[in-house]
């Protein structure tokens, strides 16, 4: 999962700069590699975190499934990063590259998927990859994608056991609905700029503001003041959201088990990640399982 200024779901080149986690840090992925300074991009997984610089993957955390034994082949020119499961995906010269966890074949590229590829996105068990022609492809858990999907979309977003595109302005869900995910409320139908699937909710950015839907056992799919207005990118995490504002900061919503969202619960309301050293300027951003990541300027504060 990955969001920047213009993209939710898979990373692109942006500023480069300082990556600052916060959150879980239960598999050492809150502990960053110093060689990951000066990172393109970012992109928070469930157990394992990615960062792009110079066009070279860099992997840290939890390596139970060889997901920090970057190929070789994801040192150089690399363009998009997303990270899974304990898997994790590369694009490069318009081809996908993966490597670790396997147990549904998500780490087997199917042959449609080495070539004329855009976009990638993942984020449990299965991936989406975006055609130079508009279609997607999926491989892993989920394989079938519904027929509105193989032309004209723009963007994609894997989830849990859902997927998500955008088409004209739309949003087009299919998979597994059983907290509501795939059931695009009407605002959501046109207009839309950016979209991210969570495991089990899905948000989308239009005009500036956030729609949730789905489940919302964490207060996920309850759009707080703070991300109805001003927002140029988001990511949904597993229970959670990420929104980055227009003024380089950023806030956070729904689950905090591990301290990745504000705290309702105190009076002032607690912005975890401020204590983490993710303030402006902030140039993207990444929600995993119970974590989230920054690429920030190098010289913003670490408290703010």
């Amino acid at each position: 999962m990955i969001a920047t200024v213009s993209l939710s779901g898979t990373a692109h080149a942006a500023l480069t700069g300082e990556v600052r986690p916060w959150g879980s840090n239960d598999y050492a992925q809150g502990t960053i590699p110093s060689a990951a300074l000066g990172a393109s991009a970012v992109s928070a997984g469930a157990i394992t975190h990615l960062a792009l610089k110079d066009g070279g993957v860099i992997a840290w955390g939890n390596d139970s499934y060889g997901q920090l034994a970057v190929p070789a082949a994801a040192t150089s020119g690399v363009s998009a990063i997303a990270a899974g499961w304990a898997h994790e995906l590369a694009l490069k010269n318009g081809g996908v590259i993966a490597w670790g966890n396997g147990f549904y074949g998500q780490n087997v590229v199917p042959a449609a998927a080495t070539s004329g590829v855009t976009a990638i996105s993942t984020s449990a068990y299965f991936n989406l990859a975006l055609k130079t022609n508009g279609s997607v492809l999926s491989w892993g858990s989920r394989t079938a994608v519904p027929a509105t999907v193989s032309s004209g979309v723009s963007a994609i977003s894997a989830g849990g056991d859902h997927g998500l595109a955008l088409k004209n302005g739309g949003v087009v869900a299919w998979g597994s609905n059983g907290k509501g995910q795939i059931t695009v409320p009407a605002a959501a139908t046109s207009g839309v700029s950016a979209i991210s699937a969570g495991f089990r909710h899905s948000i989308a950015l239009k005009n500036g503001g956030v729609i949730a839907w789905g489940d919302n056992g964490y207060g996920q799919a309850t759009v707080p003041p703070e991300a109805q207005s001003g927002v140029v990118a988001i990511d949904a995490g597993f229970n959670h959201n990420v929104a980055l504002k227009s003024d380089g900061s950023v806030f956070a919503w729904g689950s905090n088990v591990k301290s990745e969202s504000r705290d309702t619960s105190t009076e002032p309301p607690t912005d975890f990640w401020k204590f983490s050293g993710v303030c402006p300027a902030v140039y993207a951003i990444s929600a995993g399982d119970s974590t989230g990541v920054a690429l920030v300027d190098p010289t913003a504060p670490y408290f703010c």
